[in-house]
């Protein structure tokens, strides 16, 4: 799995980019095959947040020409990171389950 991280209005230090491939890298479990990519956004909607910390997390993942997103805001970025890991599972849950059930239908 390929994951690129990238940053708005925020540097990104080496113990936050561990964490990021550990949690998002920790899906890869629940993917079969094919190519996947993870393009991952972190960082604070604008500059207008110096004093109050609101943080995003968006990551989309790509299984073949599929397109699987999950986001999150949050105070805590890590926080924000973990919730839009979990989003992220629940759609591959759904696109799991879609193929199994398009595999079941009688063909004509």
């Amino acid at each position: 799995m390929k994951i690129n991280i990238t940053t708005k209005n925020i540097t990104l230090d080496e113990p936050l980019r561990v964490f990021i491939e550990q949690k998002i890298g920790g899906l890869e479990k629940f993917i079969q095959k094919g190519p996947v990519s993870v393009a991952v956004e972190i960082g604070k909607p604008s500059k207008h947040h110096k004093t109050g910390p609101v943080f995003y997390a968006e990551a989309n993942l790509k299984i073949g020409g599929i397109l699987l997103r999950g986001e999150s805001t949050h105070k805590d970025l890590r926080t924000a990171i973990g919730e839009a890991r979990d989003e992220l599972h629940v759609q591959i849950k759904k696109f799991k389950e879609k193929r199994k059930d398009l595999a079941r239908q009688p063909s004509k």
